[in-house]
């Protein structure tokens, strides 16, 4: 279970409307993403589980480096991020997200049942709801 949500919250990063990332949303979001804070279900996880882990973002693609790693490419329009995984544990899979960056953080909230944008970030009583906080390597 651990690793699924792992290689779940790589697989949700940006990507335009077509597979190419704006420059403004581009040069936000390129880089190495360090986790501070992860969150299911309104609970947060342990340290322990995500302190090892970095999420990589080069345009529309995205690499999960955690217990494994997890590969694919993420499209972005506007503050929605739809996240299809091509290599790894999550491969075939597709997520829906939306994220905003405050204060030099990355805040991504994904839908893990894939089926529809959260509507927040908050994850209390949405069981497939999963929050990662991420600050810039």
């Amino acid at each position: 279970m651990r690793l699924f949500f792992s290689a779940l919250f790589a697989l949700l990063i940006i990507s335009c409307k077509s597979t190419k990332v704006t420059s403004a949303i581009s040069s936000q979001l390129n880089g190495t993403w360090i986790p501070i804070k992860q969150q299911m279900s309104g609970k947060d996880m342990p340290i322990a589980f995500y302190e090892k882990q970095k999420l990589i973002i080069s345009d529309s693609s995205y690499t999960l480096i955690a217990e494994s790693v997890d590969k694919g490419i993420i499209r972005v329009n506007e503050d929605k991020i739809d996240i299809i995984g091509k290599e790894g544990v999550n491969s075939g899979r597709q997520f829906k997200a939306i994220f905003k960056i405050e204060n030099n953080q990355l805040i991504i909230c994904y839908n893990l049942k894939g089926d529809s944008y959260p509507d927040s970030f908050e994850t209390q009583g949405k069981i497939l709801h999963f929050l990662s906080i991420f600050r810039k390597e």
